[in-house]
C-alpha cells in the first residue's frame, strides 16, 4: 500500500486507536474515522468499548481535532448475532467461549472491512497491538505477534484471512503501551489518559452467569460438584457460573483446594479436582484458520498457546480429517473446550481454531 491510499479506522474512543489514526496520518495516508456501535449496556462506565455515548462522544473529538472525517456504523444487530449468542450458545453447551475472537473476525476485520469497501476505502487500521507483513518465505501474508510482549494481541487475531491481512494496517505493532500514552499527550488527544478495557465488554461487572440469565434467556439450574470418580460431593449454582480452572466461588470443604477440572451441560454436573487434574497434554482443535500456509497435510512442529496471555508450548499438530491434533510437549493448565488455541513460529502466527469438547 502507499501513502495516497484511504484509510479507514476504528475509532472505539480509547487511546489505541486514537493514536493509531495520528500516526497514519503523521505516515501521509488518507483517513477517516469510524466507531461501530456494537453493544450499548443498560449501565456502565465510560471506559467500556461497545458503544457508550461517552466512548462515541471521544472519537468523534478526537476526529475533529484531527480535522478527519467521523462515520458511525450501528452493528449491534450482528454483534448481538455472532457475538452475543455464540457466547451464550457456548455457555449453555458447557464451553467457555471468547467473544474477542468472534468480535475480530465477524465484526472488526469482517464487516467493518466490508463496510469501508462500501464507502470507498481501499483498507481499514485498528489499534490492535500486533503486525501484519508479507512473507517471502511464505509467499503470503502473515500476523505477527506485536513487539511488547505484554501488550501483543495476536492470539484473538488468528482467524484474519488473506484479504483481510493484505487490506488492514496495525501502525501500533511495534510500540509499547507507553509510548502511545505519551504520544496522545504529546498531540494534546483529549483520552491521552483514558482508562484501557478490561474484561469482557459487555458483561461490565464480570458476572457473565448473571448476564447470561438476564439478557440472554440462559436458566441457572442448581445440580451436582462431582469429583472425578463421580461422587457427588456438593451443590453447584447452575454450570454457566463456573469454567475449567476456576477456584474461588465453590463453596466445597476439602483438604485441599480444589478446582472445575470439567462441565457437562448435557447432565448438569460440574466436576472438581485438584490442581494436577487441570494438566492436560493433548487435545484437538476445531474451525482451524491456517495463515501461513494455505492448508496442512503433515504434521507440523511449533509452539502452542491456550490462553490469551499464557504461556507457549512445544508441540506437534497432526491434521486429523476435519480437526487437528495438538500433543504438546509439556502439560498445560486449565485447556478449556471453546477457547482458541493460537499455533506460533517464533513471531509468526500460523494459525488457529477453537479446543474441541
Amino acid at each position: 500500500m502507499n501513502q495516497h491510499n484511504r484509510i479507514l479506522t476504528a475509532m472505539s474512543g480509547g487511546v489505541d486507536s486514537s493514536v493509531t489514526a495520528v500516526l497514519l496520518l503523521e505516515q501521509g495516508y488518507s483517513i477517516a474515522g469510524a466507531t461501530m456501535k456494537l453493544y450499548a449496556p443498560e449501565s456502565g462506565t465510560s471506559d467500556r468499548p461497545c458503544g457508550t455515548e461517552d466512548n462515541i462522544a471521544d472519537a468523534r473529538r478526537v476526529c475533529d481535532a484531527l480535522g478527519i472525517d467521523f462515520y458511525q456504523f450501528d452493528f449491534t444487530d450482528l454483534f448481538h448475532t455472532e457475538v452475543i449468542q455464540r457466547f451464550a450458545d457456548g455457555y449453555a453447551c458447557g464451553l467457555t467461549p471468547n467473544p474477542c475472537v468472534d468480535c475480530n473476525r465477524h465484526l472488526k476485520f469482517g464487516r467493518l472491512l466490508e463496510q469501508a469497501r462500501a464507502e470507498g476505502f481501499d483498507a481499514i487500521a485498528t489499534g490492535h497491538y500486533a503486525r501484519i507483513e508479507y512473507s517471502d518465505t511464505y509467499g503470503r501474508w502473515v500476523l505477527k505477534k506485536g513487539a511488547a510482549p505484554a501488550k501483543d494481541q495476536s492470539y484473538v487475531l488468528y482467524s484474519m484471512t488473506q484479504d483481510e491481512l493484505a487490506h488492514t494496517l496495525l501502525p501500533l505493532g511495534s510500540y509499547e503501551k507507553d509510548d502511545i500514552r505519551a504520544i496522545a499527550e504529546a498531540r494534546g488527544l483529549v483520552n491521552a489518559r483514558k482508562k484501557d478495557s478490561q474484561d469482557i465488554c459487555f458483561i461490565p461487572d464480570g458476572d457473565h452467569g448473571r448476564f447470561l440469565c438476564e439478557h440472554c434467556g440462559l436458566s441457572a439450574v442448581p445440580g451436582d460438584f462431582i469429583d472425578k470418580t463421580g461422587k457427588v460431593i456438593g451443590q453447584h449454582r447452575g454450570v454457566i457460573y463456573y469454567t475449567v480452572g476456576q477456584r474461588r466461588g465453590l463453596g466445597i470443604s476439602a483438604d485441599r483446594r480444589l478446582y472445575v477440572i470439567d462441565k457437562n451441560a448435557a447432565r448438569n454436573t460440574v466436576t472438581v479436582g485438584y490442581e494436577e487434574d487441570l494438566m492436560c497434554t493433548e487435545f484437538s482443535v476445531r474451525d482451524v484458520n491456517w495463515i501461513a500456509w494455505e492448508q496442512v497435510t503433515q504434521p507440523v512442529h511449533c509452539r502452542v498457546r491456550t490462553r490469551y496471555h499464557g504461556a507457549e508450548t512445544p508441540a506437534t499438530l497432526t491434521p486429523e480429517g476435519g480437526t487437528v491434533h495438538v500433543r504438546l510437549d509439556a502439560p498445560q493448565r486449565a485447556v478449556s473446550p471453546g477457547q482458541a488455541a493460537v499455533f506460533y513460529d517464533g513471531d509468526i502466527v500460523l494459525g488457529g481454531g477453537t479446543i474441541c469438547e
